[in-house]
């Protein structure tokens, strides 16, 4: 009975310091010294193009201006291309961003843009014109008690750097 209660007390004082432990490292999060990483759409490839059904691999770019590594673990993203909807949702894969560097976070998504077809072809037809495209969401970034930082980004892209000739 002693044993295990000595084993309980240990067991809940070595979580009680590693609960602390990583604390320490969120708190420079939560600073005023924490500067926003910037998000932004880097490449949009087309994976599979079926009649109903499209799928996209984009890539977004994480630039981490910070002192610290910042790790990810989700964006939560709404995809423009001028006023069509190209994709929305979530995503929940981790990566960890090196202090004063980037790195590139993939998702894959689903889309019908059926109903947007005689646009993007029109779009298309014209493939040195540059398209406006609209990013809006939210990186969740942080281990437990995580900071989300909102994204909102506008650019142009040219739909013949992205087509095989």
């Amino acid at each position: 009975m002693f044993d295990q209660r000595r084993t309980i007390t240990i067991f809940r004082t070595v979580l009680l310091l590693s609960l602390l432990g990583s604390l320490a490292g969120c708190s420079t999060w939560f600073s005023s010294n924490f500067i926003d990483p910037d998000v932004s759409l880097s490449k949009v490839e087309v994976v599979k193009a079926r009649l109903l059904e499209q799928q996209f691999l984009l890539r977004f770019r994480i630039d981490n201006p910070n002192d610290h590594s910042l790790p990810v673990r989700g964006l939560r993203y709404n995809v423009h291309l001028n006023e069509v909807e190209l994709a929305k949702g979530e995503s929940s894969g981790w990566l960890t961003v090196p202090a004063n560097s980037f790195e590139y976070y993939e998702v894959t998504v689903h889309t019908n843009l059926w109903k947007h077809m005689k646009y993007i072809v029109r779009l298309l037809e014209k493939p040195d014109r540059p398209i406006r495209y609209s990013l809006d969401g939210q990186l969740k970034t942080g281990l437990m008690l995580g900071r989300p930082v909102q994204i909102s980004t506008h650019g142009e892209i040219i739909p013949g750097n992205f087509i095989p000739e």
